[in-house]
Protein backbone atom coordinates (compact mmCIF):
# COMPACT_ATOMS: atom_id res chain seq x y z
CA UNK A 1 0.00 0.00 0.00
CA UNK A 2 2.37 2.93 1.08
CA UNK A 3 6.00 2.49 -0.06
CA UNK A 4 8.68 2.89 2.30
CA UNK A 5 11.21 5.67 1.72
CA UNK A 6 14.98 5.23 1.73
CA UNK A 7 16.82 5.31 4.88
CA UNK A 8 19.71 7.57 4.50
CA UNK A 9 21.72 9.35 7.04
CA UNK A 10 20.56 12.78 8.02
CA UNK A 11 21.08 15.31 10.78
CA UNK A 12 17.42 16.80 11.76
CA UNK A 13 16.36 20.24 11.77
CA UNK A 14 14.79 20.96 15.33
CA UNK A 15 12.55 23.20 13.57
CA UNK A 16 11.38 20.21 11.28
CA UNK A 17 9.52 18.51 14.73
CA UNK A 18 8.03 21.59 16.07
CA UNK A 19 3.97 20.79 16.33
CA UNK A 20 1.95 22.87 14.38
CA UNK A 21 -1.88 23.64 14.08
CA UNK A 22 -4.27 22.93 11.37
CA UNK A 23 -4.30 25.98 8.02
CA UNK A 24 -5.47 29.53 9.32
CA UNK A 25 -6.25 32.57 7.53
CA UNK A 26 -3.79 33.10 4.71
CA UNK A 27 -0.44 34.96 4.69
CA UNK A 28 1.95 36.31 2.69
CA UNK A 29 4.80 34.90 1.33
CA UNK A 30 7.87 35.56 2.80
CA UNK A 31 10.24 35.04 -0.35
CA UNK A 32 14.08 34.94 0.01
CA UNK A 33 16.26 34.84 -2.68
CA UNK A 34 19.35 33.35 -0.85
CA UNK A 35 21.38 31.10 -3.03
CA UNK A 36 20.60 27.32 -1.46
CA UNK A 37 24.08 24.60 -1.76
CA UNK A 38 22.19 21.45 -2.23
CA UNK A 39 25.59 20.00 -1.85
CA UNK A 40 25.60 21.15 1.93
CA UNK A 41 22.32 20.65 2.35
CA UNK A 42 21.55 17.48 5.35
CA UNK A 43 18.64 16.50 3.36
CA UNK A 44 19.73 16.20 -0.19
CA UNK A 45 19.96 12.49 -0.10
CA UNK A 46 16.71 12.65 0.13
CA UNK A 47 15.52 14.56 -2.76
CA UNK A 48 18.79 14.69 -4.84
CA UNK A 49 19.73 11.57 -6.06
CA UNK A 50 22.85 9.65 -4.83
CA UNK A 51 26.34 9.34 -6.09
CA UNK A 52 26.52 12.29 -8.36
CA UNK A 53 30.19 14.08 -9.20
CA UNK A 54 31.36 17.13 -7.60
CA UNK A 55 30.88 19.03 -11.19
CA UNK A 56 27.01 17.56 -11.17
CA UNK A 57 26.60 18.96 -7.73
CA UNK A 58 27.40 22.22 -8.56
CA UNK A 59 25.80 21.81 -11.80
CA UNK A 60 21.97 21.09 -9.69
CA UNK A 61 22.92 23.95 -7.42
CA UNK A 62 22.74 26.29 -10.13
CA UNK A 63 19.11 25.14 -10.39
CA UNK A 64 17.85 26.03 -6.92
CA UNK A 65 16.91 29.39 -7.48
CA UNK A 66 16.37 30.34 -3.96
CA UNK A 67 14.59 29.71 -0.68
CA UNK A 68 11.38 31.13 -0.04
CA UNK A 69 9.79 30.93 3.80
CA UNK A 70 6.33 30.43 4.21
CA UNK A 71 4.23 31.10 7.41
CA UNK A 72 1.73 28.68 9.17
CA UNK A 73 -1.45 29.03 7.18
CA UNK A 74 -0.22 30.79 4.49
CA UNK A 75 -0.38 29.00 0.46
CA UNK A 76 2.64 27.68 -1.35
CA UNK A 77 0.35 27.48 -4.51
CA UNK A 78 -3.36 27.11 -5.20
CA UNK A 79 -5.27 25.16 -7.88
CA UNK A 80 -5.40 26.75 -11.08
CA UNK A 81 -2.13 28.57 -10.41
CA UNK A 82 0.38 28.55 -13.57
CA UNK A 83 3.04 25.93 -13.25
CA UNK A 84 6.26 26.62 -13.17
CA UNK A 85 8.31 25.16 -10.22
CA UNK A 86 8.59 22.16 -8.11
CA UNK A 87 9.35 22.44 -4.48
CA UNK A 88 12.34 20.58 -2.22
CA UNK A 89 10.71 21.34 1.50
CA UNK A 90 13.80 21.87 3.93
CA UNK A 91 11.41 22.36 7.18
CA UNK A 92 8.24 22.32 7.90
CA UNK A 93 4.94 20.59 6.59
CA UNK A 94 2.39 20.99 4.13
CA UNK A 95 -0.95 19.36 3.51
CA UNK A 96 -2.65 19.71 -0.10
CA UNK A 97 -5.66 19.51 -0.76
CA UNK A 98 -8.71 20.69 -3.30
CA UNK A 99 -12.46 21.70 -2.44
CA UNK A 100 -15.08 20.02 -2.44
CA UNK A 101 -18.71 19.91 -4.20
CA UNK A 102 -19.94 21.18 -0.64
CA UNK A 103 -17.11 24.07 -0.12
CA UNK A 104 -15.35 22.15 2.32
CA UNK A 105 -11.01 21.17 1.70
CA UNK A 106 -10.16 17.37 0.92
CA UNK A 107 -7.09 17.10 2.07
CA UNK A 108 -5.29 14.70 -0.82
CA UNK A 109 -1.77 14.39 1.24
CA UNK A 110 0.58 15.79 3.86
CA UNK A 111 4.51 16.69 2.68
CA UNK A 112 7.34 16.79 5.03
CA UNK A 113 11.05 18.16 4.77
CA UNK A 114 13.07 16.11 2.47
CA UNK A 115 10.33 15.85 -0.18
CA UNK A 116 9.22 16.89 -3.54
CA UNK A 117 5.93 19.13 -3.68
CA UNK A 118 4.34 20.55 -6.92
CA UNK A 119 4.40 17.43 -9.35
CA UNK A 120 0.91 17.94 -9.84
CA UNK A 121 1.38 20.76 -12.33
CA UNK A 122 3.28 18.62 -14.53
CA UNK A 123 0.68 17.26 -16.52
CA UNK A 124 -1.90 20.51 -17.81
CA UNK A 125 1.29 23.13 -16.90
CA UNK A 126 -1.29 24.02 -13.79
CA UNK A 127 -1.60 23.38 -10.56
CA UNK A 128 -4.44 20.77 -9.55
CA UNK A 129 -4.68 21.40 -5.87
CA UNK A 130 -3.66 23.97 -3.01
CA UNK A 131 -0.49 23.44 -0.92
CA UNK A 132 -0.74 24.96 2.26
CA UNK A 133 1.96 25.18 5.16
CA UNK A 134 0.62 23.13 8.21
CA UNK A 135 3.85 25.26 10.31
CA UNK A 136 6.13 27.53 9.48
CA UNK A 137 8.13 25.98 6.75
CA UNK A 138 11.11 26.46 4.44
CA UNK A 139 11.29 25.53 0.54
CA UNK A 140 13.60 25.67 -2.28
CA UNK A 141 12.68 27.07 -5.04
CA UNK A 142 13.37 24.87 -8.62
CA UNK A 143 12.37 25.56 -12.00
CA UNK A 144 10.98 23.06 -13.53
CA UNK A 145 12.27 23.74 -17.09
CA UNK A 146 15.83 24.08 -15.65
CA UNK A 147 15.66 20.70 -14.01
CA UNK A 148 13.82 19.34 -17.33
CA UNK A 149 16.97 20.83 -19.26
CA UNK A 150 19.52 19.54 -17.03
CA UNK A 151 18.40 15.68 -16.54
CA UNK A 152 18.59 15.41 -19.70
CA UNK A 153 22.18 15.35 -19.41
CA UNK A 154 22.50 14.17 -15.91
CA UNK A 155 21.20 10.42 -16.61
CA UNK A 156 20.40 10.28 -12.49
CA UNK A 157 19.08 13.44 -12.03
CA UNK A 158 16.14 12.05 -14.72
CA UNK A 159 16.04 8.57 -13.26
CA UNK A 160 15.51 10.22 -9.82
CA UNK A 161 13.10 12.89 -11.30
CA UNK A 162 10.66 9.66 -12.09
CA UNK A 163 11.51 7.89 -9.18
CA UNK A 164 9.75 10.98 -7.34
CA UNK A 165 6.92 10.75 -10.06
CA UNK A 166 6.58 6.98 -9.88
CA UNK A 167 6.38 7.24 -5.84
CA UNK A 168 3.71 9.85 -6.57
CA UNK A 169 1.54 7.32 -8.34
CA UNK A 170 2.05 4.46 -5.77
CA UNK A 171 0.97 6.95 -3.03
CA UNK A 172 -1.98 7.85 -5.04
CA UNK A 173 -3.20 4.05 -5.67
CA UNK A 174 -2.49 3.33 -1.51
CA UNK A 175 -4.82 5.92 -0.84
CA UNK A 176 -7.28 4.47 -3.27
CA UNK A 177 -6.97 1.15 -1.62
CA UNK A 178 -7.20 2.61 1.67
CA UNK A 179 -10.60 4.69 0.89
CA UNK A 180 -11.69 2.19 -1.01
CA UNK A 181 -11.49 -1.29 1.17
CA UNK A 182 -10.12 -0.29 4.70
CA UNK A 183 -11.88 -0.08 7.78
CA UNK A 184 -11.67 2.71 10.03
CA UNK A 185 -8.90 1.05 12.43
CA UNK A 186 -6.91 -0.24 8.96
CA UNK A 187 -6.92 3.47 7.75
CA UNK A 188 -5.61 5.12 10.97
CA UNK A 189 -2.96 2.65 11.88
CA UNK A 190 -2.09 2.61 8.27
CA UNK A 191 -1.61 6.39 8.07
CA UNK A 192 0.25 6.34 11.62
CA UNK A 193 2.75 3.47 10.77
CA UNK A 194 3.51 5.59 7.08
CA UNK A 195 3.55 8.48 8.80
CA UNK A 196 6.31 7.75 11.44
CA UNK A 197 7.99 5.38 8.92
CA UNK A 198 8.79 8.73 6.97
CA UNK A 199 10.10 10.33 10.37
CA UNK A 200 12.31 7.98 10.77
CA UNK A 201 13.87 8.22 7.39
CA UNK A 202 14.61 11.07 8.30
CA UNK A 203 16.28 10.43 11.61
CA UNK A 204 13.78 10.45 14.19
CA UNK A 205 12.06 8.44 16.57
CA UNK A 206 10.62 4.87 15.22
CA UNK A 207 7.55 5.09 17.69
CA UNK A 208 6.93 8.67 18.32
CA UNK A 209 5.70 11.42 16.68
CA UNK A 210 4.12 15.02 16.61
CA UNK A 211 0.91 15.11 14.66
CA UNK A 212 0.83 18.76 12.62
CA UNK A 213 -2.28 17.87 11.12
CA UNK A 214 -5.65 18.03 13.35
CA UNK A 215 -7.28 15.38 13.56
CA UNK A 216 -10.16 16.63 11.47
CA UNK A 217 -7.48 17.09 8.28
CA UNK A 218 -7.12 13.30 9.13
CA UNK A 219 -10.29 12.44 8.78
CA UNK A 220 -10.44 14.48 5.51
CA UNK A 221 -7.52 12.57 4.20
CA UNK A 222 -8.72 9.07 5.72
CA UNK A 223 -12.50 9.82 4.70
CA UNK A 224 -13.34 9.22 8.10
CA UNK A 225 -15.84 11.48 10.15
CA UNK A 226 -13.88 13.59 13.39
CA UNK A 227 -15.72 11.32 15.74
CA UNK A 228 -14.37 8.27 13.96
CA UNK A 229 -10.88 9.31 14.26
CA UNK A 230 -10.84 10.22 17.61
CA UNK A 231 -13.24 7.08 18.78
CA UNK A 232 -10.44 5.02 17.05
CA UNK A 233 -7.14 7.10 18.87
CA UNK A 234 -9.30 5.83 22.29
CA UNK A 235 -9.67 2.46 20.72
CA UNK A 236 -6.03 2.19 20.10
CA UNK A 237 -5.29 3.69 23.73
CA UNK A 238 -7.77 1.44 25.17
CA UNK A 239 -6.34 -1.72 23.40
CA UNK A 240 -2.44 -0.41 24.75
CA UNK A 241 -1.60 0.26 21.56
CA UNK A 242 -0.68 4.01 21.06
CA UNK A 243 -0.12 7.06 23.88
CA UNK A 244 -1.84 10.05 23.42
CA UNK A 245 -1.53 13.29 24.69
CA UNK A 246 -2.96 15.92 22.41
CA UNK A 247 -0.45 16.25 19.58
CA UNK A 248 1.90 13.68 20.90
CA UNK A 249 1.64 10.15 19.80
CA UNK A 250 3.61 7.35 20.85
CA UNK A 251 3.45 3.74 19.47
CA UNK A 252 3.55 0.99 22.30
CA UNK A 253 3.09 -1.37 20.33
CA UNK A 254 4.05 -1.75 16.15
CA UNK A 255 3.53 -5.11 15.74
CA UNK A 256 -0.25 -4.71 16.98
CA UNK A 257 -0.27 -1.81 14.43
CA UNK A 258 0.88 -3.78 11.42
CA UNK A 259 -1.45 -6.67 11.99
CA UNK A 260 -4.35 -4.21 11.95
CA UNK A 261 -3.83 -3.40 8.33
CA UNK A 262 -2.50 -6.94 7.36
CA UNK A 263 -4.01 -9.41 9.84
CA UNK A 264 -1.91 -12.30 9.96
CA UNK A 265 -3.67 -15.75 8.99
CA UNK A 266 -4.65 -17.99 11.69
CA UNK A 267 -4.08 -15.25 14.37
Amino acid sequence: MFQPDEKPSVNPDPHAIAPGRGASKVVSINAQTIKVACSNCNLRELCMPLGLSASELDRIDDVVASRRKIKRGSTLFRNGEKFTNLYAIRTGFFKTCVASEDGRDQVTGFQMAGEVIGLDGIVNDSHTCDAVALEDAEVCVMPFDRIEELSREIISLQRHVHKIMSREIVRENGVMLLLGSMRAEERLAAFLLNLVQRLHARGFSQSELVLRMTREEIGSYLGLKLETVSRTFSRFVEDGIVEVKQRHVRILNTEALRDIVNPRIGS
